[in-house]
């Protein structure tokens, strides 16, 4: 390993968590938690160069359509999302991030299967807090919004834009009552529901916080598909959330190639 405080590296000279370095990565980087789903995007690809994997870290880097495109899967909450952000940022810029997750929806009109797409993330993690000032606010870059938002309207696909929320923990962080486990703000469902705000996940805001502060060239957006709801308790079934997914991906390469042709022009 190459000792370097701020910035390690392993033996074969890449960046020390994600296992890559420049070279390895696309200019246009669809990520998500599950490495299961990174795998399924990647089958879209119409070829895959370079494969890394490093701990919770799964990367594939190719083409879709002519466009050089990565996937990275980055496991659960803000920290690693940001881990990944700073390490990929070295390997490839400009650059362009576009979170594809799962999500849980917060307002009784939103329908299972349904994607969501972010116009702003409350920063309720806290691994944001090292890197911007509690007053900057997690803006999904205009260019990249658009792009979901042209893509979701021709693909057709059933979608809401709006407010997230991003906690740092799945169970008490998002307001459940776990036995065994105590829960300060066990209305946060009911709380943030009346605010309007649209959903809670886990890893927004570190993409949109990150790259709005980034003295990099960097832009993000994502969305999500809705797996539950937090209002009517109810869950998507096996084939809905492959449905659903299915839609996600398909949206978030479709902005890839809006987002490309922009670039070029």
């Amino acid at each position: 390993m190459t000792i370097d405080v701020n910035l390690p590296k392993n033996r074969q000279g890449r960046y020390y968590h994600l296992n890559c370095g420049p070279g390895d990565l696309a200019p246009y980087l669809l990520t998500c938690g599950d490495p299961d789903r990174a795998r399924r995007i990647a089958k879209s690809f119409d070829r895959v160069e370079v494969k890394r994997r490093n701990r919770e870290f799964l990367t594939y880097t190719g083409s879709y359509h002519g466009i050089p495109v990565s996937v990275i899967a980055t496991g659960i909450g803000a920290a690693a999302s940001a881990i990944a952000v700073v390490e990929a940022a070295q390997c490839v810029a400009p650059a362009t991030f576009i979170r594809l997750g799962s999500t849980g929806a917060l307002q009784d009109y939103i329908n299972l299967g349904d994607l969501i797409i972010t116009t702003e993330a409350l920063r309720e993690e806290n691994t944001t807090y090292c890197y911007a000032p509690a007053e900057q606010k997690a803006l999904a870059h205009p260019q990249v919004l658009a792009a979901l938002k042209e893509a979701a309207a021709a693909l057709r696909m059933p979608h809401h834009v709006g407010v997230t929320c991003t906690s740092p923990d799945f169970y008490a962080g998002q307001g459940r009552i776990v036995p065994g486990f105590p829960t300060l703000d066990p209305d946060k469902v009911e709380r943030l529901s009346r605010a309007g705000v649209l959903n809670l996940e886990m890893e927004m805001s570190a993409y949109l916080t990150l790259a709005a502060v980034s003295t990099l060239k960097l832009r993000a957006g994502g969305a999500c598909a809705v797996f539950l709801n937090r209002l009517n308790h109810t869950f998507v079934s096996a084939r809905l959330m492959r449905q659903s997914e299915k839609r996600l991906i398909e949206v978030g390469l479709r902005a890839v190639e809006i987002l490309a042709a922009q670039d070029r022009g």
